[in-house]
């Protein structure tokens, strides 16, 4: 089992954390918002706090926290805090631009410890010799893990269910000077069983299922009772050689052994997996559990 942070980052950086909170920076602007996995006390104290803080998300009150970590409550802004602005993220020769903004669910547009698995999709697609493999990203949200893969060469096809969050994933795509991404509006299981109807192949698949979520006509996606019947899916899709796959979840209990056998129990020869947490480190040295993952490539 791996323990990974990122070791890239300039336009990041998590400040504090604890009290169930965290305190972060994002490009020029710190940002203190619920961080449900923070248990133990703060190491700076609350003034710190107050000061460094551009803008503070106020959770509503009566509303506990899903099993996903999402939060529902509103942005309270300094005066010169814009509510969108850039950031970027460098790896070799891939140069990554983000737009974040507030959202109402406590999210910015970005999860940084990502950054661990975009650095493997683009190692991984520059491995692979084709001239430009076919990957498919499934919940792909703001489109992280489809730049990274573009970046590095490939044809990508980006499925979300959320029409807004396609629109976000393109301003990213064209802030990173990056073209020709296939967006699909639609639920992955739905796609997903239609690509092996078609006999479809992909080089790499990226899988980021959320705990709940509702597809674009209203179909619903429950992580625990699907997620069996997605991977065998995906299986028919993914090449048997000189091919990858990433697996990552966000669900709060689920252990990483739990995607290491979805990985091992419906793919062939992933020998060479890898499986773990993702984590961010703070200033006075906590390890903040993000989320979990198993990757592989053959």
């Amino acid at each position: 089992m791996q323990l990974l942070t990122p070791q890239h980052w300039n336009d990041y950086q998590l400040i504090d954390s604890g009290n169930f909170e965290k305190l972060e920076r994002f490009g020029k602007y710190t940002l203190r918002r619920p961080e449900p996995q923070a248990v133990w006390k703060k190491d700076l104290p609350e003034k710190e706090w107050e000061t460094q803080a551009d803008a503070y998300f106020k959770k509503e009150k009566n509303r506990d926290t899903a099993s996903d970590g999402n939060e529902k409550g509103e942005w309270l802004l300094k005066k010169h805090m814009p509510e969108q602005w850039l950031i970027s993220y460098n790896y070799k020769s891939m140069k990554l631009h983000f737009r974040l903004g507030l959202t109402s669910f406590k999210h910015v547009g970005i999860f940084p410890e990502q950054s661990e698995n975009w650095n493997y999709i683009f190692d991984a697609v520059t491995g692979i010799p084709v001239k430009t493999p076919c990957v498919l990203n499934l919940f792909a949200y703001t489109g992280g893990a489809s730049l990274a893969a573009k970046a590095a060469g490939a044809d990508v096809s980006h499925v979300d269910s959320v029409k807004q969050v396609l629109n976000w994933s393109r301003q990213n795509m064209e802030a990173s000077s990056l073209e020709n991404i296939r967006w699909v509006l639609e639920d992955a299981l739905k796609f997903v069983k239609r690509e092996v109807r078609r006999e479809k192949k992909y080089e790499g698949i990226i899988l980021d299922p959320p705990s709940y979520g509702r597809g674009p006509d209203g179909e619903k996606w429950v992580l625990e009772d699907q997620i069996a019947e997605l991977m065998e899916a995906c299986s028919h899709l993914l090449e048997p050689q000189h091919s990858f796959c990433v697996l990552n979840l966000y669900s709060m209990g689920f252990s990483s052994l739990i995607a290491d056998n979805l990985i091992s129990g419906y793919f062939s020869s992933p020998e060479n997996r890898e499986y773990g947490e993702l984590y961010l480190s703070d200033n006075a040295g906590r390890n903040l559990p993000l989320s979990i993952f198993c990757r592989f490539r053959r």
